[in-house]
Order: C-alpha cells, then sequence, then structure tokens
C-alpha cells in the first residue's frame, strides 16, 4: 500500500487497501459514521460490512429508527462493496439507490449488520445489492440494490 492514505484516488492504493486501512485504524473512519453510530467492520474483495447501533436518538416521529439511516447504512455498505473492487486512481459514486424496509427498527434492535456485496463492477458501472440484519436475532430488517458510476479520481 502507498504512503498515501487520504484516499483511494490518485498514486494512493486501492480501495481494497484503503479500505482495509479503516478497518484496521490507520485511515479514520469517515466523520458521518461517528455522527450516525455506524463503522466499517470488515472488507474482502466485493463484500463491505458495517454494523452500527440503533437508539431514540434516530427516531422518527413514528417512535421508530428513521428510515433514511437504513438507506444511509445500506449505501455505505454497497459503495465500498464496489470501491473494494477498485484500482488506485479510480472513484465512485452513488447513481442510484434502490431500498427496501421490510420491518419496522427500534432501540431495542440495537446493533445491526450491513453487508453489501459488488455483483458487477466494469469500467464505467458498477453494482451491488446488500443486507441489514439484526445481530442478536438475525432477522432481515432492510435490503437494497445500486449503481455506481465509476470514474478517474480528481
Amino acid at each position: 500500500m502507498s504512503d498515501d492514505s487520504g484516499g483511494p484516488g490518485g498514486a494512493g492504493p486501492s480501495g481494497l487497501d484503503f479500505l482495509r486501512a479503516m478497518v484496521e485504524g490507520r485511515v479514520p473512519q469517515p466523520p458521518m459514521g461517528r455522527t450516525l453510530g455506524f463503522a466499517l467492520i470488515g472488507v474482502e474483495p466485493g463484500t463491505a460490512v458495517f454494523e452500527g447501533e440503533t437508539g431514540e436518538h434516530l427516531y422518527n416521529p413514528m417512535g421508530t429508527v428513521h428510515g433514511g439511516y437504513l438507506a444511509t447504512l445500506l449505501d455505505s455498505a454497497l459503495g465500498c462493496a464496489v470501491l473494494s473492487r477498485l484500482p488506485a486512481g479510480t472513484a465512485y459514486t452513488t447513481a442510484q439507490l434502490n431500498v427496501h424496509m421490510i420491518r419496522p427498527v427500534t432501540a431495542a434492535t440495537r446493533k445491526l449488520r450491513a453487508t453489501g456485496t459488488a455483483v458487477h463492477v466494469g469500467r464505467t458501472i458498477g453494482t451491488a445489492e446488500a443486507r441489514v440484519v439484526g445481530v442478536a436475532d438475525g432477522r432481515l430488517y432492510a435490503h437494497a440494490t445500486t449503481t455506481c458510476a465509476i470514474s478517474p479520481a480528481r
């Protein structure tokens, strides 16, 4: 891995090496994850795993965890699954996100695990699918697919 750990673009590391550095604590997790209480915990080629803790601070007016939390958790797992297959000097951005909420999440649900898997990663387009399950109960709470636009890093 290159000494440039500021991101996977330029002469720096591949997407997989960058994400592994994040899991190992050599590169900081994104601030958004700290704000929402989730983090990347594992990565392999084509797969990214995030875990997050639910709580009342994530509630919507209906008294359940806001769907945007699940969408963000899924988008992170999906995008990082694609990133894990990208070479150095390549970036991605989410172009399409399709999320299915299966059941309500509450503070009692506790920890959630989102696992994203790359389905196709080409020169200009990447696709992936992901699932969010409860760590304690193993139940499916949401699933999603994405299409990512791939381009040279800026």
